[in-house]
């Protein structure tokens, strides 16, 4: 594998990354049918200074006494009305030697406890909901994150570098649709930690993480889910029991966050965590066994990045060497060793393909004159584009990769030729996590029946 790259590589590339992403836009995905829903979040980026390389202290830097509250921005002219050219704006930026010499850092948040909330203290991106009277997606964004985080995201303060693939989020393993994703990329320009201002309702915290321990491999683990919370509202009684019984919980490739600074929401009800010291005897025994470490209060739940969340960060590390945001994830599975061999031997062929697709690096204009060329594309080839370019609905569940549905030839080419190969790691994969869930389950079945039939057959025998 490739090794990781320092903080001044990092910051190289990332400018020829978001001159990338700026000049070729992802195409926008259409609402399915009578699911007009979509939704918008912000990948927040800032560099945070060296101390070798420590910025001089400027009039912007020095916070104000008496700040105001932000004003909410709903219209597209409020937050654009200076049109300079991208590339000077950027040019500029990382010209300034504690940019040059700095470590680049994603803003993300962790979800408030809310009740019937399934993102319930998830790692998340600053973002909801489009309401009716923003102008676009983008705008979404930016308000969302102003009243999530209370970051202004505004030219004045940031710069708006463009957007990532766009995706229909699912539910039930890819069969119920939800609503449209539309993440957006903004590069804050100070190079002192913003001032936040947490919503209570909506975020617990908020966390600076290093791009560099993103892509670090030893910070790769799991996350396990209920498989109930992968299934839709209407999903409910016996099957949704059943399915939960038999199958436990899901597996899915996660990143342990580690901020390099974090800001708390004191005002939230869980923020000073309730008294949970073990009463009685065994409770007593147990504390003086395990010591004072082992209390309650040090079992901190750790930060973790994965489902959704990760599929779009990924989305944006892919572009970033050493390309390896692929190797790094894996497919979603069940923790039912019955389950997970069925999973693995069902998709064997189909993960296989996906690994030709991915590493196939052959195709050139010359060979495709009517398709774009790829032939510099790291991790990605001509198998790809061919698979890519059958008119089939792509599939994401709330916890994984995937495109949306109804790119088309035009945008799905886009996606190839620009390195969002990690979008198309699930199109096709969740039919294949149902009809091994039924597989299994029906093999379980028909265990416990033969299983019978000899118990009884013996009974019968023996009397």
């Amino acid at each position: 594998m490739s090794s990781q790259p320092n903080a001044k590589d990092l910051t190289d590339h990332l400018k020829t990354v978001l001159l990338e992403l700026n000049a070729h836009p992802y195409p926008e995905v259409a609402c399915p049918p009578n699911l007009p829903k979509r939704a918008s979040v912000a990948l927040i980026l800032r560099i945070q200074p060296n101390y070798s390389h420590w910025p001089a202290l400027s009039d912007k830097d020095v916070p104000a006494f008496a700040p105001r509250s932000p004003k909410i921005r709903r219209r597209s002219s409020a937050v654009s009305s200076h049109k300079l050219n991208f590339q000077d704006i950027l040019d500029a930026f990382f010209e300034q030697d504690w940019v040059k010499h700095g470590d680049p850092e994603i803003l993300f948040i962790k979800r408030a406890t809310r009740v019937g909330d399934k993102w319930n203290g998830h790692v998340a991106l600053p973002g909801g909901k489009r309401d009716p009277e923003d102008d676009d997606d983008a705008i979404t964004a930016m308000r969302e994150a102003l009243e999530e985080v209370g970051i202004d995201l505004s030219y004045t303060n940031a710069i708006a570098v463009g957007n990532l693939p766009q995706r229909v989020v699912t539910t039930s393993w890819g069969k119920v649709p939800l609503m449209v994703l539309c993440p957006y990329i903004y590069l804050l320009t100070s190079s002192s930690y913003p001032a936040q201002r947490l919503q209570p309702t909506e975020v617990a915290s908020s966390h600076w993480v290093p791009i560099r321990a993103l892509l670090s491999p030893s910070l790769r683990t799991y996350e396990y889910a209920d498989v109930s919370a992968r299934l839709a509202k209407s999903e409910l009684g016996i099957k949704r029991w059943f399915l939960q019984a038999m199958l436990s919980k899901m597996m899915f490739a996660a990143i342990h966050l580690v901020p390099s600074t974090s800001t708390l929401c004191a005002t939230i009800p869980d923020f000073i965590p309730q008294d949970e010291s073990p009463t009685g005897t065994m409770g007593r025994l147990k504390d003086t066994l395990m010591g004072l470490e082992g209390g309650a209060r040090d079992k901190k739940p750790p930060l973790l990045l994965w489902g959704l969340t990760l599929g779009v960060v990924s989305d944006f590390l892919e572009h970033i060497p050493p390309h390896n945001a692929l190797e790094l994830w894996t497919y979603p599975t069940f923790t039912s060793w019955d389950v997970r061999f069925v999973m693995w031997a069902m998709s064997y062929r189909f993960r296989k393909q996906k690994a030709i697709e991915m590493s196939t690096s052959s195709m050139t204009s010359s060979e495709h004159p009517d398709q774009p060329n790829i032939q510099d594309l790291p991790g990605f080839g001509s198998e790809g584009v061919g698979s890519l370019y059958e008119e089939k609905p792509g599939e994401v569940g709330r916890a994984g990769l995937g495109v949306g549905r109804g790119w088309g030839q035009t945008g799905r080419a886009k996606m190839v030729a620009r390195g969002a190969a990690v979008n198309s790691m699930l199109e096709g994969y969740y039919p294949i996590v149902r009809k091994a869930v039924a597989t299994a389950l029906v093999g379980r079945v028909s265990i416990v029946a033969v299983l019978a039939f000899l118990a009884w057959k013996n009974y019968a025998r023996s009397r």
